[in-house]
Formats: C-alpha cells, structure tokens, sequence
C-alpha cells in the first residue's frame, strides 16, 4: 500500500523542492511519513472546512498548493486559528502536503496549465526564477473577445481589468499574485497579461506600460492545477483514491 512519503516521492518527481522560492515552505509539513494512504483530498488550501470535509470523508492524507505552515510558529494551541487546525489534523491522524512555488515553477505545474486552459502556447518563463509563463494564441482577438474566454476557462464570478487598446496575442500569465511582473510582461513585449492581486495604481502602470491586465482572482488562476495534479498522483497510485475537495471554493464574490 502506498504511504504518505511514496506520495510525497511523486509529487517531489512532479515539482522538485529544489525549485521553491527562498521565502517558500513547500514540502512534507505534517504527518508520519510511513503512514499507509487510502484516500486523499487535494486542495489549493488547508481550510477549517477542507479539515472537516476530510474527516468526513476518512481522509489520511490532504495535498494543498498553499502551504499549512508558513511562517516560523512559536507555539501550537487552541488559542489561534492556526494551531486549531494543526491540533485538528494530528488528533485525525491526518497528514498534509504542500507543493507551492516548486509547483508554480514546475514543468506541468501551475502557469503551464493556466496557459492550456486559456488555450495559450507557451514560448518561456516569465520571470528570471522560472515563474509565470509566455506565449501566443492562435489568433489575435479583442479584449472584450479574450475576457469572456477567461471567465469561462476559470470558473471567475468576475474580472477586473484594463483595457490598454491592444489586441490580445502575445500573453503573459502568473497564477496568484504576479503584479510584481508587470513591467516584466510589457518588456517581454506582450499585450496582455493575466494574473491576480492588483492594486489600484499597478491598473494605472499598466495603462501607461500599454498592457492590458486582466485580474482574474488568486484562487481562479491557480486552482486549474489541482485536477491535474489529482490525475498525475491517480496513475503513479492506483490503491489511493484521490479527490478534489468540494468545500473549498473562490472565496471572493461580486454582486
């Protein structure tokens, strides 16, 4: 039977932890390594709700992009929320996986398959660490063409956006927040560029860079990776049953 460190074998195979950014907490966070796996619940982050669900569901095992644990803890207790959810996983015998910036760099990881849902070729990396990607349509088309393929392809309640006057061809993305690249994409020569986390004066430097920026949500822009990652760890562990999470949804609305 497959254990939690054969799991996290794989997914290291997928996104090497060599890959994750400095400030970066990626890796095995929580569990005993030799503990044998039947089910596992996969999700972009380790909720309150998340932990419930896999309690119902008599998970051993979730996998998230978002790390559990962060930053530095100086304590786990019942006095906050986040030793709350540590305390309910270790009293479950639950174990948690985090793949995160290793796995927005990755081959196959994040921003390759945020470009395939946007039916975008990729060409490179965005950035000088491997992270985001560049490409091409098939064809040039108008914003208020692209955007509706952006709503649709990621599941948003939403967009924020501006529009600079381009057509859209050359495109950049970065799942989650990627405003730090914005001068990037503009250099690169792309028109447009899809991510999450914009402030008000980043929509104003796009304008002035000439780009058009598309803000179509952190949770949106990263959570296409989850089906993917479930079908790759599925094929390499056939005794495990892997699934989505059904309780942790985009948490931003617009009325």
């Amino acid at each position: 039977m497959s254990t939690v460190r054969d799991v996290f074998q794989t997914l290291c195979q997928t996104a090497p932890l060599e890959l994750q950014m400095d400030f970066d907490n990626s890796g095995f966070l929580l569990g005993h390594g030799d503990q044998p796996v039947s089910r596992t619940l996969l999700s972009l982050d380790v909720t309150d709700a998340v932990i419930e669900e896999a309690i119902r569901e008599k998970a051993d095992l979730i996998v998230s992009h978002h790390p559990l644990i962060f930053h530095p803890l100086r304590s786990v207790t019942d006095d906050t929320p986040e030793g709350r959810r540590i305390l309910r996983l270790i009293e479950n015998g639950i174990s948690v996986i985090s793949m995160h910036t290793n796995l927005d760099i990755a081959d196959g990881g994040v921003n390759d398959v945020l470009m395939a849902a946007l039916g975008i070729l990729t060409e490179s990396a965005l950035d000088e660490e491997g992270c985001g990607r560049v490409g091409v349509l098939d064809a040039k088309l108008s914003m208020q063409e692209f955007l509706p393929r952006v709503k649709e392809a990621l599941r948003c309640s939403g967009l924020r956006y501006v529009d600079a006057g381009k057509r859209v061809y050359r495109v950049a993305v970065m799942g989650g927040s990627g405003a730090d690249s914005i001068d990037r994409a503009a250099a690169l020569g792309c028109d447009t560029y899809v991510t999450a986390d914009i402030k008000y004066h980043q929509f104003q430097r796009a304008l002035d860079l000439g780009l058009n920026l598309i803000d179509a949500d952190h949770f949106n822009t990263e959570n296409p990776v989850i089906p993917a990652l479930l079908g790759r760890l599925q094929s390499r562990h056939p005794d495990v049953e892997f699934r989505i999470s059904a309780a942790h949804q985009a948490i931003i609305r617009f009325a």
